[in-house]
């Protein structure tokens, strides 16, 4: 088969993320490009995690406001669940954005896209079946997908994953999780409250990473609703049955169910590239990469869940890309952006919510910074009070001098408060400026200008400023 050959400015390896802020921002810099992708444009977020599960979740959410309304004086009903249609919506979503990340609108840009397998060639160039391409520099951004524990008889049993669980074809009349992290709850919620039966099973604690008494909170939340968790226990051996499948714990106790989603990891897509011929260096945990996310090929940046040990977010990748053109196109050679921060936010989109930046409280302190803490609480909040939702509240993570080291946040619309943290650490922001900002009454904000403000009051409210009150009183 005859190739065509390219030489171009920047060539690219998968259309998710990151890969595709870098096509559009160098493309629209005038730059050549050539981008690989040989499945769904958009990537695993479009496709199968970030936007079908987040329009899952709208539809547990209104699923479960029709049981829960007494409490405001509506009377609870049981929601009729068309499992159909709950497809059709989640596909709607998925439609409704994918034009901005199609290959129509990227040829647009002026990107060339191949919709075929890439790989290299050598040090320079990448090829397809189809296509040869010379580059000046290239970038692999292929992503990650689900990965399956090593667990004896899962190989053999038929599960789900967050890349197929949207296509079934019926509800789960009782679903089992592997995995209580933010995927195993966030699908393990919306699908209880869309009438199936959930249990979540993990080896380690639920939500290990997160502060332990918000990751409690939000455990708790779920459970009272009805979500089963076992946890910690390990899971010795899992296998078909008659009417679905079985896992075998090892307290002795099996669960069956219907369905098994694995949401226990995610490995980097590395298979397939050729690395070895480009000089790159890689492993099951991804390619190796130096700070500023180049690849020991300098000619090559790894960015997203590919690039070992920085990604696992779509902002993630997104913060990466941007960094990539800064390195390229906006600093002078040999001055390169660094690929990694210590203000990286994430979210649980379950209902509560669970959001954090930063260091949590351990985390701070094995660092070795001298810690202090402070929390405010939803329940002493009007706006939460007002619409009975006043599970969670916001935990402030500083040294002694005020300085921001992290935070979490655990209450509905967590993931939306978590970024006035995000604006201050970005901005050098002190404990003291968040403390004086003005926020609208009511909101659920003001937990933050309150758990804040909360740093200042035995000072204030102490010996000391009692005194100078007095004293200044005098002269009034």
């Amino acid at each position: 088969m005859t190739q065509t050959h390219y030489d171009v400015d920047l060539c690219i390896i998968g259309a998710g993320s990151g890969g595709l802020f870098i096509a559009a921002g160098a493309a629209q810099l005038g730059r050549s490009v050539v981008l690989f992708e040989a499945a769904e444009m958009g990537g695993d977020c479009l496709n199968s995690g970030c936007v079908p599960s987040k329009a899952l979740i709208a539809a547990g959410k209104h699923a479960h406001a029709m049981t829960t309304g007494e409490i405001y004086g509506v009377k609870p009903q049981s929601p009729t669940v068309d499992f159909e249609a709950v497809k059709a919506h989640v596909q709607g979503v998925i439609d409704h954005i994918a034009p901005v990340d199609s290959q129509d609108r990227f040829e647009g840009l002026g990107c060339t896209v191949i919709r075929e397998y890439a790989r290299f060639k050598d040090a320079r160039t990448v090829v397809s079946d189809s296509t040869e391409v010379r580059a000046k520099r290239f970038v692999i951004a292929t992503g990650s997908r689900a990965s399956a524990p090593p667990i004896p008889g899962l190989s053999d049993t038929p599960y789900l994953t967050n890349e197929t669980i949207f296509t079934l074809s019926e509800q789960p009349k009782h679903l089992l999780v592997l995995g209580a992290g933010p995927i195993g709850i966030e699908l393990g919620q919306a699908f209880h409250r869309m009438g199936s039966k959930v249990d979540i099973i993990d080896v380690a604690a639920p939500l290990g990473r997160s502060e332990p008494e918000h990751a409690q909170v939000l455990v708790k939340a779920l459970t009272d609703e009805g979500v089963n968790f076992h946890a910690p226990v390990k899971t010795q051996s899992i296998r078909k049955t008659k009417t679905g499948v079985a896992v075998d714990l090892d307290d002795g106790s099996s669960l069956t169910g219907t369905h098994l989603l694995v949401a226990a990891g995610r490995r980097a897509v590395t298979d397939g590239l050729a690395l070895e011929a480009a000089g790159i260096e890689y492993d099951k945990g991804g390619i190796e990469t130096d700070q500023y996310l180049r690849t020991r090929n300098k000619r090559v940046f790894a960015v997203g869940d590919v690039a070992k040990g920085k990604g696992g977010l779509t902002h993630i990748a997104g913060f990466h890309a941007g960094q990539v053109i800064k390195s390229l196109y906006f600093t002078p050679p040999g001055i390169l952006a660094k690929g990694h921060t210590n203000r990286m936010p994430a979210a649980i989109y379950s209902e509560p919510e669970l959001a954090s930046i930063g260091l949590t409280e351990a985390q701070a302190r094995e660092a070795g910074h001298n810690v202090r803490c402070v929390s405010w609480q939803f329940e002493e909040n009007d706006r939460a009070i007002a619409e009975r939702a006043e599970v969670g509240g916001v935990k402030l993570v500083a040294t002694q001098k005020g300085k921001i080291l992290g935070a979490s946040i655990v209450g509905d619309s967590a993931g939306d408060l978590i970024q006035m943290i995000s604006v201050a650490m970005t901005n050098n922001v002190k404990i003291s400026g968040l403390a004086q900002i003005i926020s609208p009454y009511p909101t659920r904000g003001e937990a933050i200008k309150r758990a804040a403000s909360s740093w200042y009051t035995d000072l204030i409210f102490g010996p000391k400023f009692k005194k100078l009150a007095g004293f200044w009183t005098k002269f009034q």
